[in-house]
């Protein structure tokens, strides 16, 4: 009872201390939050940072353990569609069609060394092998999956386990790459193996087909994955890559064949790979036996990594293995208590100096409050000439009534600095949002330019190889139709219309043919340059077109005031040319007026166009017709595009338009229905291929749209 009455009169006392002094109170005030807050503080930034780095690690495991797997199936992937090549070849079709066994063995071999295979094989329809690389039997095939596949017409892929035996029968160099040593490792699960002599092999099978389409033989090959470094120390340097981990820490990546390490790159104490060496029970019992990935923090081997890994199946689904990634995990968890005990340390001199500072700033607080009150409601009123002024009071109020002044006196100053930062910030937002506007317009151009060159790139390839497999039966036709003629003689008469006829379609194709070619392989129909007058090119092609013009009754009107010569071969500019007149014309069946203009390119022109100044000619052909509707002027450039079903192949606006860009310049359109459409081409005076640049000027969004 006595000690409980002490106790409470020192309460008494350290109440009636703080109630009655401002000072006191300030420094509970001041003291409270360093003596209780800061340690709960501590403790909370101490379990978010450890839970909240726990979270990073294993989101950072868990993407690089899936840019790992889409790297992994894109390898697999890559594998089969080069093998699949193999199949497809012309060279191994040819050696089978010669019937020679060497000339087989030849195109294999060859193909293993480009693809860089463990094991080729040649099968028979019937799963018996044919041909075989290095030199083994090969065993029956017929009951692997992706063999079965391949025999019904169907190439696959995927991951296989094969046997001593099966490695045997491919090849005794196979059976002893295969071959690895089991290390004893902490917390695998027991077992009596001390070898590992199974393979992982990753395989593909492919069709080889007849003419009709049916499968002649079959091409299986392999990759053995065993003692394979090359592949996981490419996938631990994608995944892994230079800065992607603090200083100290490491990645690795392994394939693993059940339980057991056959390529990775983590190492052993003595820094040899830990090749042989098994995983643990608990991972093997979730990825393995459940089928799921497996995150955390694990001792891989003798060192702590954040790991993830993922079960592998093999072509029939069944889990052979698994796929991991991981990284050192000291270097950065000792990177996490130096960053904590930093911010711990800061917090606590942050805590401490505020402390002490705001002990020493409590002496100022005191002021006559009344006189302080009465400035802060004429203040609030919007009075900023109101101040305390001189007071006569020495202690902590005194110099808290001139601290206030000054502070008002700084408001003052400062809120006339805001007005003025204001109007600055304002000018620098119009700058920096012109430049944005700017930028966001070059993006624009770069974007649709590079749309625009896929398209016309992906379709010429297509093209090329279209037009070259046209050529070969027109050509027999042909060929054949002038047998005919020859052999029928004067009995070709009765059928004489429909030879003629034919004649004409073969003639046709061809010139079809030709035009793919050109668009697709321009360069190949490329002249010489030559010092090309636009004007007077432009007045041999209205010679070339003139019984056009009467027959449609269509006006010409010239004015041809370009002044420079251009670097160009003149036919092509010629082709560009009266392709646009023949549209212009077609475009005024009941006549019109075409009007073709040229003048030397200048700052305006460039201006009008969108794009950089630059020093040629400007070409203008303009006529009266019906006019492109709005919604096919963006597709007029297409390669196949017509509004001529008839007549029309679709090539001569893409092929002017890839002749005109092939020497650095450009073509515009404008055009409104019923009002007649204009074509302007610019024209460098020197092209830029010339120089070694292939690449023309960006277009402006205006140009752009107009094309």
């Amino acid at each position: 009872m006595e000690r409980v009455s002490v106790e409470d009169g020192a309460l008494r006392r350290l109440r009636a201390a703080i109630a009655g002094s401002v000072r006191h109170k300030l420094l509970t005030l001041v003291l409270a939050p360093l003596l209780l807050g800061v340690p709960v503080l501590l403790l909370i930034v101490w379990v978010w940072g450890t839970q909240g780095y726990d979270r990073l690690m294993i989101n950072k495991v868990s993407a690089d353990l899936g840019t790992a797997h889409e790297f992994f199936d894109r390898v697999q992937s890559d594998f089969s569609t080069r093998l699949d090549s193999v199949a497809q070849s012309h060279r191994l079709i040819a050696s089978l069609d010669s019937g020679d066994p060497a000339q087989v063995d030849r195109a294999l071999a060859a193909a293993a060394a480009d693809l860089g295979l463990d094991y080729l094989l040649l099968l028979a329809p019937d799963g018996r092998v044919i041909a075989a690389l290095p030199g083994g039997t090969g065993g029956d095939r017929a009951h692997w999956p992706v063999v079965r596949a391949a025999l019904s017409g169907l190439a696959l892929h995927g991951l296989e386990v094969f046997s001593p035996e099966d490695l045997e029968s491919l090849s005794p160099e196979l059976r002893r790459r295969a071959y690895l040593d089991l290390i004893p490792t902490p917390l695998a699960r027991a077992s009596n193996r001390t070898l590992e002599g199974r393979g992982l092999m990753m395989t593909a099978a492919s069709p080889v087909r007849t003419a009709d389409g049916a499968v002649r033989a079959v091409v299986e090959g392999g990759l053995l994955l065993n003692h394979n470094l090359g592949i996981v120390d490419r996938l631990n340097a994608l995944v892994y890559q230079d800065a992607s981990l603090p200083a100290g820490s490491e990645g690795s990546a392994t394939l693993f064949l059940d339980d057991v390490r056959v390529a990775t790159s983590v190492r052993l104490w003595d820094g040899q790979r830990a090749l042989g060496t098994r995983v643990s029970q608990a991972v093997y019992d979730k990825v393995m036996l459940a089928g799921q990935s497996w995150m955390g923090a694990a001792q891989v081997v003798s060192r702590s990594y954040i790991s993830g890994y993922m079960p592998l199946t093999d072509v029939s689904g069944r889990r052979v293995g698994m796929l991991y990634v991981g990284f050192l995990e000291t270097p950065l968890r000792a990177a996490l208590f130096h960053a904590l005990a930093g911010i711990f340390v800061a917090f606590l001199l942050v805590s401490v100096f505020g402390s002490v500072a705001s002990v020493r700033w409590a002496r100022t607080i005191f002021l006559p409050l009344e006189r302080m009150n009465r400035v802060i409601e004429q203040v609030e009123s919007e009075d900023d000439t109101a101040r305390v002024g001189p007071v006569a009071s020495k202690d902590e109020l005194g110099r808290l009534a001139r601290a206030f002044d000054r502070l008002l006196d700084s408001l003052a100053s400062r809120r006339e600095e805001l007005r003025r930062w204001g109007g600055q910030l304002d000018r620098k937002v119009a700058e920096r949002t012109a430049e944005l506007e700017a930028a966001n317009e070059t993006l624009k151009r770069a974007q649709q330019q590079l749309v625009m060159n896929e398209k016309l790139s992906a379709i010429g390839e297509l093209t090329a190889g279209v037009a070259h497999e046209i050529n070969n039966p027109v050509a027999v036709i042909q060929g054949n139709l002038d047998l005919i003629k020859e052999v029928l003689g004067s009995d070709v008469v009765p059928v004489e219309t429909e030879i003629r006829l034919i004649d004409e379609q073969i003639s046709r194709i061809q010139v079809i043919v030709n035009k793919l070619l050109q668009f697709a392989r321009p360069g190949d129909f490329a002249g010489h340059l030559e010092d090309t007058d636009v004007n007077a090119c432009i007045s041999d092609c209205l010679v070339l077109t003139r019984h056009n013009m009467r027959r449609t009754g269509v006006a010409v009107e010239t004015t041809l005031q370009a002044g420079a010569s251009i670097e160009m071969n003149c036919v092509e500019l010629q082709q560009v040319l009266i392709n646009l007149i023949v549209n212009a014309l077609q475009a005024m069946p009941s006549g019109g007026t075409l009007t073709l203009e040229t003048h030397d390119a200048g700052a305006e022109e460039a201006a009008a166009l969108g794009i950089e100044l630059f020093e040629g000619v400007v070409i203008r052909v303009r006529d009266t017709g019906h006019g492109i509707q709005p919604e096919i002027l963006g597709r007029i450039f297409d390669p196949f595009f017509t509004t001529k079903k008839q007549t029309g192949t679709g090539l001569g606006l893409s092929i002017s338009y890839a002749i005109v860009q092939r020497y650095g310049g450009g073509i515009a359109v404008e055009s409104k229905p019923g009002q007649g459409t204009t074509f302007t081409i610019w024209l460098r005076r020197s092209p830029l291929f010339a120089g070694g640049d292939t690449q023309a000027p960006a277009f402006s969004a205006q140009f752009l749209q107009r094309i």
